[in-house]
C-alpha cells in the first residue's frame, strides 16, 4: 500500500508516494543525497539547486543504464550456460 514519505534535500522538503519497504526508501534517499553531494562538490562554480538536481539525475540514470546492460549480459550468459547444461543432460539420457 502506498504511503507518503517526506524527505529533505538541499534545505527543501519533498513528498514521495511509495509502496517500497522502509529500508529501500532509506537506501534510495541515501543514494540521492550522496549523489547530490558528489555533484555539488564536483561542480565549480556552485550550481543552482535545479541544475544540481538535473546533474544528479543524469548521473543516477547513467549508472542505471550501465547496470541494466550488465544485467542483460549476465542474464544471457546464464541462459547460455543453462542451455549447454540442458543439452549435456539430454545427451546423457
Amino acid at each position: 500500500m502506498e504511503r507518503l514519505v517526506t524527505f529533505k534535500v538541499l534545505d527543501q522538503e519533498y513528498p514521495l508516494y511509495t509502496d517500497a519497504p522502509e529500508k529501500d526508501v532509506q537506501e534510495i534517499l541515501s543514494l540521492v543525497k550522496t549523489q547530490l553531494e558528489y555533484a555539488g562538490q564536483a561542480s565549480q562554480p556552485v550550481l543552482s539547486a535545479n541544475k544540481l538536481g538535473i546533474l544528479t539525475s543524469l548521473n543516477i540514470a547513467s549508472k542505471y543504464v550501465k547496470l541494466k546492460k550488465e544485467y542483460e549480459e549476465y542474464k544471457q550468459l546464464v541462459e547460455r550456460k543453462i542451455s549447454l547444461l540442458s543439452e549435456k543432460i539430454e545427451n546423457n539420457f
